[in-house]
């Protein structure tokens, strides 16, 4: 294995699957299995969900809602997402705990870097909600963050989009697909890989970000033993 503990960004758009929106069960139950997959290779995996499939707080601001309101009702969106990923996982074999950056003690642990360290150790999937707890940063700062915290060896970035273009591949068929980039690119092309608090995160603390389209059964597998599979961002 090239990577022994991992952080897994899921957005909230892969798990609605073809769906239009919500939450597409057999989508979440393959993505389960290639998380079972890895895990049996000895692979420690923290996963940061988002909640695009159910609500968007800057879509809300967009219509009229406060932006903290709705932004903190994204943060909820993030939970259902785990709650459902967690039964899922467990029901598949794979041993899982919800941690939230807000107090919902009646249905997860709230978030304690130090016991997810422990659970990772113990072989046990990590899932973090409700981003950092607080609006106005976003579920991949919530994932950059997430990887210093608990030490892990990269963000892998899971889309619907098999790794880092120039531009738009579902709207340009001309976007240039780069193999390889570093952080710098990445920010002055303004690529849009995650955000600039993220990678920012990522860089300062030398975190490499593999992104790559979980849709492609297997790709999770291959990007943790070092196969070239999407797009990887790094120094």
């Amino acid at each position: 294995m090239k990577y022994k503990r991992i952080l897994l960004k899921l957005s909230g758009e892969v798990l609605m699957g073809n769906e239009g929106h919500g939450i597409d069960h057999d989508t979440v139950r393959d993505i389960a299995l290639q998380i079972g997959e890895i895990r049996k290779l000895g692979v420690e995996i923290a996963i940061v969900l988002g909640g695009g499939n159910i609500y968007r707080g800057k879509k809300g601001e967009k219509e009229g809602m406060d932006r903290v309101a709705g932004d903190y009702v994204g943060m909820v969106a993030t939970v259902i997402n785990a709650l459902v990923l967690q039964d899922t996982l467990v029901k598949t074999g794979t041993p899982a705990v919800v941690q939230t950056a807000l107090a919902l003690e009646r249905i997860a642990e709230p978030y304690d870097h130090t016991r997810a360290i422990r659970y990772l150790e113990e072989g046990k999937t990590v899932i973090f909600a409700c981003g950092t707890g607080n609006p106005y940063f976003t579920t991949d700062t919530a994932a950059a963050l997430r990887a210093v915290e608990t030490k892990a060896d990269i963000v892998m970035k899971a889309t619907k989009v098999d790794g880092v273009y120039d531009k738009d591949p579902e709207v340009h068929r001309d976007a240039l697909f780069y193999p390889e980039i570093s952080y710098g690119e990445v920010l002055s092309k303004d690529l849009q890989v995650m955000d600039l608090t993220a990678i920012t995160l990522c860089k300062e603390n030398n975190i490499p970000i593999a992104v790559f389209s979980i849709r492609v059964r297997g790709n999770l597998k291959k990007v943790v033993l070092g196969k070239k599979v999407g797009t990887i961002v790094r120094r």
